[in-house]
Order: C-alpha cells, then sequence, then structure tokens
C-alpha cells in the first residue's frame, strides 16, 4: 500500500486530470462511490479520499473546458489554451501538494 501522502497525491491527480476534461461536478458524482469503495477495500477512512476529490474536482485551473468560467472568459478576454496551461498548471500542483499534505493530519488514513 502506498503511504498516506501518496495515495492522497495519486487520488488528487486521477481526479484533477478528469477534472480538467469535463465538470467538476461529473467527476465529484462519478468519483466519490469509487474513493470510498477504495477506501473501505483498502481498510482506511474513506472520508479522506473523499476529500480529495472533492478538491481535485474543484480544481480545473488548467484547460478552459474544465469550468464554466474559464469557457466563459477565454473568448472576450483574448486568451489562448497555453494561457491556461501556463497559470492553471503551477496552480494545481501546488494544490496537490498541500492537499496531499493536509489531508492525511485531518483525516488520518
Amino acid at each position: 500500500m502506498l503511504p498516506p501522502h501518496l495515495m492522497i497525491f495519486a487520488v488528487f491527480m486521477v481526479a484533477w486530470a478528469l477534472t480538467e476534461l469535463v465538470t467538476n461536478n461529473a467527476v465529484a458524482l462519478v468519483l466519490t462511490p469509487i474513493a470510498i469503495g477504495l477506501g473501505t477495500a483498502l481498510h482506511i477512512d474513506p472520508r479522506a479520499l473523499v476529500v480529495t476529490v472533492m478538491f481535485a474536482s474543484s480544481a480545473s485551473f488548467g484547460t478552459p473546458i474544465g469550468y464554466q468560467t474559464n469557457t466563459l472568459v477565454y473568448g472576450p478576454g483574448g486568451y489562448k489554451f497555453t494561457d491556461y496551461i501556463r497559470f492553471g498548471l503551477p496552480l494545481s500542483l501546488i494544490q496537490a501538494i498541500v492537499v496531499s499534505l493536509l489531508v492525511p493530519v485531518f483525516w488520518p488514513l
């Protein structure tokens, strides 16, 4: 089994990758039961994984298609797709690290 911080990071990265392609609501809806099942199967607190999914599904900063507001300002703001990647990817990685470090503190695995 992965160490707690890596387990949280792995779940975060899966949810984050999906939320960049589809809406955050869909990612949360699909991955929450999977996170609960994973936690139950591994005999760890599923709440930590569910909270991670919630944070990651809200981290749609890397593409204009991941969140409605990103799409809304994409054209009128004159942004390019690469603008979202350039600014959103570092922000998402910072969030992934912070979540990986803090979620196991508040919801021990």
